[in-house]
């Protein structure tokens, strides 16, 4: 599974393009200190951003936690970053998932799989997003409800909560066993 296809080579240049627009990959900001609770209680120590974008989760995060964390990030769209991660006991995958082409989801839910060592907390937004790629489509190119998304998360993961919110939902999920 790791030579797996996560990304199309027209879509990362497209990503990377949007990347260099300052208001692009700015929701994680609003997820620190949801994901910093989390972190606090299951006691990590490491953290694997999941298509960490600039990093601005793990730069918040040092605002909101009490300890250190030792972050990596992982991110095809940006080049100091694009080496498949190793796995991590806690993984942060926040406003990712909705951009991910829709016919390499299952490879990215799967690879996801395999870096969760132990926790994770992704978020899913169900709605469009302000921001329109390169070729003229939403930026969240799925654009799907819960239902959808959660029998795929079941597959893989053991799910521990699941919370909606206005523009979708998030899910704290654990290793599956077995």
């Amino acid at each position: 599974m790791s030579d797996a296809v996560l990304i199309s080579e027209d879509y990362r240049k497209m990503q990377q393009q949007l990347h260099e627009n300052p208001q692009y990959g700015v929701a994680s900001v609003m997820y620190a200190p949801l994901v910093a609770q989390v972190i606090e209680g299951v006691g990590a120590t490491e953290m694997l951003d999941y298509g960490a974008g600039k990093g601005r989760l793990g730069l918040t995060l040092k605002e909101h936690l009490k300890r250190p964390l030792s972050i990596r990030h992982y991110d095809p769209a940006i080049p100091a970053w694009s080496a498949r991660p190793q796995p991590c006991n806690f993984v942060a995958c926040i406003d990712v998932l909705e951009h991910i082409e829709p016919e390499l989801l299952d490879n990215v839910l799967d690879d996801l799989q395999r870096v969760t060592a132990g926790v994770g907390i992704f978020t899913v937004h169900t709605q469009p997003a302000k921001k329109v790629l390169p070729d003229g489509r939403n930026a969240h190119i799925i654009q799907q409800p819960p239902a959808w998304w959660l029998p795929k998360f079941f597959a893989r993961f053991e799910l521990m909560t699941f919370n909606r919110m206005p523009m979708g939902f998030w899910v704290v999920v654990d290793r599956k066993q077995g």
